[in-house]
């Protein structure tokens, strides 16, 4: 009886390459082809994390598959293609294990739980690593007064290009009639508008808000703790405030959850050329 085979392959925003999909199941294909092995269904994933499993469908669709029962072995090019949480590696693992479903992969070969153990614990390293590199990048940036990440409102991206070729997307510019719209905001509640009535006032006149919609109070007055919404975006003052808050992944669920960091851990920069709003408006 012929044999057959799911192919699963996942290309991560940290590699950016959409042919890396395609590459991987070409070689899956090819190794199955010469174990003559039918391919019964391709299973991948684009652009996303292996950190989780709950935030991928082509996994997530693969394993509910192997459920149903029909296949033999589930192939993919790597290990850490499949996922890089030492949790998630094992639970993929034991549940092909209990449909009686051989995994394999390219760099590997057949999988047994010594290589679960030891790759699960490298993946769990790669992932710390990656984290500490980017965080160490951000800082790095913050120190020479460029933007670690994300866009506020009055701000453009003016992308410029490093020694190395790659692109810095760090600086910022001014959009003049943003600006006027931010000193406006800040103007009107010094002078005792709530929030409310701002946002109203500046869609009576149709003006967009920072995304494209209408403006509501939580935009203007956002949240104190978090220096977040108009009214507390310490970069109108011309400062960069790095390191507010740390991302931890729920177990649960896999989203990635917010906490704010005591202040002493704060780094703050001083960027004149991108303040809007004088000290004394403040």
């Amino acid at each position: 009886m012929t044999r057959s085979a799911y192919i699963y392959a996942r290309y991560s925003s940290d590699l950016q390459n959409a042919a890396s999909i395609e590459d991987q199941v070409r070689l899956c294909k090819e190794r199955l082809e010469q174990d003559k092995v039918e391919v019964r269904n391709v299973f991948t994933d684009r652009a996303i994390s292996g950190s989780s499993l709950h935030t991928r469908a082509g996994i997530q669709a693969l394993l509910d598959e192997v459920a149903h029962g029909g296949v033999d072995i589930v192939i993919a090019e790597a290990l850490d293609r499949l996922s890089r949480d030492q949790e998630d590696i094992a639970r993929i693992y034991k549940r092909l294990n209990f449909a009686q479903v051989t995994l394999m992969t390219l760099a590997e070969g057949e999988v047994n739980e010594l290589h679960i153990g030891l790759k699960g614990t490298m993946n769990a390293l790669f992932l710390k690593d990656l984290a500490d590199k980017t965080r160490r990048g951000q800082r790095g940036r913050v120190e020479v007064g460029k933007i670690p990440g994300g866009k506020s409102y009055g701000y453009r991206l003016v992308p410029t290009l490093n020694s190395n070729g790659t692109v810095n997307r760090g600086e910022r510019e001014i959009i003049d009639d943003e600006a006027h719209i931010i000193k406006r905001i800040f103007n009107d509640y010094v002078e005792g508008k709530t929030a409310r009535q701002i946002a109203a006032d500046l869609n009576k006149e149709c003006i967009a808000s920072p995304r494209g919609g209408l403006w509501n109070a939580s935009t203007i007055n956002g949240n104190k703790k978090r220096r977040n919404g108009i009214l507390n975006n310490e970069l109108y003052l011309g400062n960069i405030i790095y390191n507010r808050q740390s991302f931890l992944r729920d177990p649960e669920t896999g989203k990635r959850r917010s906490r704010p960091n005591p202040e002493a851990m704060w780094i703050t920069k001083h960027v004149s050329h991108l303040q809007i709003i004088d000290q004394k408006i403040w």
